[in-house]
């Protein structure tokens, strides 16, 4: 895909009100959806990431998100300074952060940030105001107001649909969602503000050692969600956990949840990429139905 870099440096000139001239372009590391570059004048860079321009609409939800976690004014997360339409290509732009793996301290920091982060909540219920993706795939985000509710139709529910008609084959799964009352038993969280789609891959420190999270899929849930997928994709350091419980404990029965929760995650990469996630989420499943039913 190719962008008019002159309409997105006109645009960064416009929302900065100083004008940029942006000639350095240079491609980064940007996942596997989107092309990301590091445009700079020398003096400012800003990460810009493209796709095609029917793809307007997951970097609007993008930008929403990131702004509701800056709000927030409890986390860092890159600031956005807009996104539109260049030469056919769909664009976002953010604020350039350098990003280091860090040292044990900041991972502290980040467990206790995103605790902080979690209890802005939402009377709305649970949900959030439009829907967005996860990955590439649509994430349905209509208000509710109880969370099993939610997590049975907008989550796990989705994905099993989405599932079918990409011919995956679940034997046990409406013994699942018939169990689910008992998966979450009297567990009734309040709607936090989550990140959605917390894995090591989004989550960073900053050169000054800040804690730093990016790339959500913001909604109102329980905040078990994002710490049960920090530990799917290989666990985040054991300073993040142990700063996190000492600052909002987690409630018992957390380690059957996070099974529960993640497997809405398996689903959605066996929806996006097939292979062996229809058996993991099969041996995920037949666990949770042998723990309750």
């Amino acid at each position: 895909m190719t962008a008019n870099w002159s309409i997105i440096t006109e645009h960064i000139s416009r929302v900065t009100g100083s004008t940029f001239k942006g000639e350095q372009i240079s491609s980064v590391g940007g996942g596997c959806i989107n092309q990301a570059y590091r445009l700079s004048d020398g003096q400012r860079s800003y990460f810009v990431k493209l796709n095609q321009a029917n793809a307007l609409g997951m970097f609007e939800a993008e930008l929403a998100g990131l702004q509701e976690i800056c709000q927030s004014h409890t986390i860092l997360a890159p600031r956005p300074l807009g996104c539109g339409v260049a030469m056919g290509s769909a664009y976002i732009v953010l604020e350039w952060l350098s990003l280091t793996s860090g040292s044990t301290q900041g991972w502290a920091a980040m467990g206790q940030q995103l605790a902080a982060m979690h209890r802005v909540s939402s009377p709305n219920g649970f949900g959030w105001h439009r829907a967005n993706t996860i990955g590439e795939t649509l994430q349905p985000n209509r208000w509710q107001e109880n969370w099993l509710d939610f997590w049975q139709g907008q989550r796990l529910g989705h994905q099993f649909r989405l599932a079918q008609r990409r011919g995956g084959h679940f034997p046990k799964k409406q013994a699942l969602m018939d169990c689910l009352p008992d998966l979450l038993g009297d567990h009734r969280p309040s709607p936090s503000l989550v990140h959605g789609d917390l894995w090591s891959g989004n989550a960073a420190l900053t050169a000054d050692m800040e804690p730093v999270i990016f790339d959500p899929a913001v909604y109102y849930g329980d905040r078990e969600v994002d710490i049960a997928m920090t530990e799917l994709f290989g666990r985040f350091p054991q300073a993040f956990y142990q700063a996190y419980q000492s600052s909002w404990p987690l409630a018992p029965g957390y380690d059957l949840r996070k099974r529960l929760y993640n497997l809405y995650h398996i689903l959605n990469h066996f929806n996006l990429f097939g292979g062996g996630y229809e058996a993991q989420a099969n041996r995920t499943i037949d666990q949770l139905v042998k723990a309750v039913c």
